[in-house]
């Protein structure tokens, strides 16, 4: 018997590209010169490693969503799988924004670098941060005009990204040098400390998979589509990463890489394969970036009216004539561009990979507690549960050895989260 075709205005084709959009954004234009410069030739595999921590975090999402069919995701599950706690739901929901927030603002950081990194103020800060406002208010307007033309946006973006960064990753490939051994060897034995700490690191790299649950009303046949896009997206993007970084750690001086990790692949194609190869680069990561940015407003506006229903946010949020939030959209944009006035590259990603991780954790906590019903794996939900623990401490420890006064900032911005969700969830 032929499917019915569906009226709902995202399909498969969509949601992948809303998950791959939302992942394969400034994740590994940003991640790149921070991970050269603590494991140098073995970023590749820690991203890889990364992508398996991304796997384990999508298994429990890819679960509860089947089960509870409910467009708020991380909000909404914890919420349901714990009642009556009703401050830690209420943070939870706090937390889950200022993450999607401080994406925004990496993934606006990283195009603002790329758009003006051939040109002689490619340094300027402020020209920097202004190009990021700009295409903040640029997609912010794209996904308040139509659902439908947002998801055509998004289509044309992250399959064409994806083309030109195979290729870039391709031309770095085949202008690897004859004396690439001799590199391997001089690498010594894989530093285990150091792979587990910068995989965690990276971990908001593949933030994003989770988008797709937020269209749960606006897509076509939820119970087949969700894991499919959903594990696609984690397959692909991580494929997507490894190959660039190999390609990027055997052809590109490490010290361009490190000095240049605003936009290091820009800067190190250059030397490699010309001006030509260099400007295939920028016009991956512009795509990339723009494709994040408008995936991330999509799903996180349609979030924001979710808990602000639920009294968690302000009400004002929660009004939605027909099925665009676009009192949302304007919310997350007018905060991710001060996340970009106030904040710099390396606080944004590591509060996005915290934040991330967290939210994972409790996700694989209420995946195992829910386990009958999910019909999940207890080995896989142990599994994660430990992973993704391991990864957040890692990451503490790092900013803590390393940018202790950064990690206070990060303290301090979730402090401020705490006391905002205390409030709402006295009211």
């Amino acid at each position: 018997m032929r499917r019915r075709k569906s009226d709902k205005p995202l399909g498969l084709a969509e949601l992948i590209a809303i998950a791959l959009g939302g992942m394969v954004g400034g994740g590994i234009f940003t991640i790149l010169g921070v991970s050269v410069a603590t494991i140098g030739l073995w970023t590749p595999l820690a991203i890889a490693l990364g992508g398996g921590l991304a796997a384990l975090a999508a298994y429990s999402y890819v679960k509860l969503a089947l089960w509870f069919r409910d467009e708020g995701a991380t909000y909404s599950f914890f919420k349901r799988s714990f009642p009556h706690h009703d401050f830690a739901a209420a943070l939870i929901g706090w937390w889950v924004v200022f993450g999607y927030i401080s994406t925004i603002a990496l993934y606006a950081f990283t195009f603002g670098s790329y758009a003006i990194s051939g040109f002689a103020f490619a340094d300027n800060d402020w020209a920097r941060r202004g190009v990021a406002f700009a295409i903040i208010g640029l997609f912010a307007a794209i996904n308040a005009w139509s659902t439908k033309g947002m998801g055509r946006v998004e289509d044309a973006l992250v399959y064409t990204k994806i083309v030109i960064l195979l290729i870039v990753a391709g031309v770095l490939l085949g202008n690897v040098p004859a004396d690439y051994p001799d590199l391997l060897e001089e690498a010594g034995s894989a530093p285990l400390f150091g792979l587990l700490m910068v995989a965690s690191v990276t971990f908001v790299a593949y933030e994003g998979f989770q988008l797709v649950i937020h269209a749960m009303h606006e897509m076509s046949d939820p119970e087949r589509n969700i894991p499919r896009a959903i594990y696609s997206a984690v397959v692909l993007a991580t494929l997507v990463y490894v190959v660039i970084a190999v390609g990027a750690v055997l052809t590109i001086p490490f010290e361009n890489i490190i000095n240049n990790q605003e936009y290091a692949l820009a800067a190190g194609a250059a030397d490699v394969i010309g001006p030509i190869g260099a400007k295939l680069v920028v016009a991956g990561a512009l795509l990339a970036t723009m494709s994040a940015i408008s995936g991330t407003l999509f799903g996180a506006s349609r979030l924001m009216g979710v808990i602000a229903r639920d009294g968690n946010l302000p009400a004002i949020l929660a009004h939605q004539p027909g099925t665009i939030p676009r009192r949302g959209i304007a919310a997350m944009a007018g905060l991710a561009g001060l996340m970009v006035a106030i904040g710099d590259l390396r606080m944004i990603l590591e509060f996005g990979s915290i934040t991330f991780l967290l939210v994972s954790i409790l996700m694989a906590l209420a995946n195992h507690k829910l386990r009958v019903q999910t019909k999940a794996n207890p080995a896989l939900t142990v599994l994660a549960l430990g992973g993704l623990s391991t990864a957040t401490v890692l990451i503490l420890v790092f900013e803590a050895q390393t940018q202790p006064q950064q990690l206070a900032f990060v303290v301090a911005i979730y402090a401020l989260l705490t006391l905002g969700a205390w409030v709402f969830a006295r009211r």
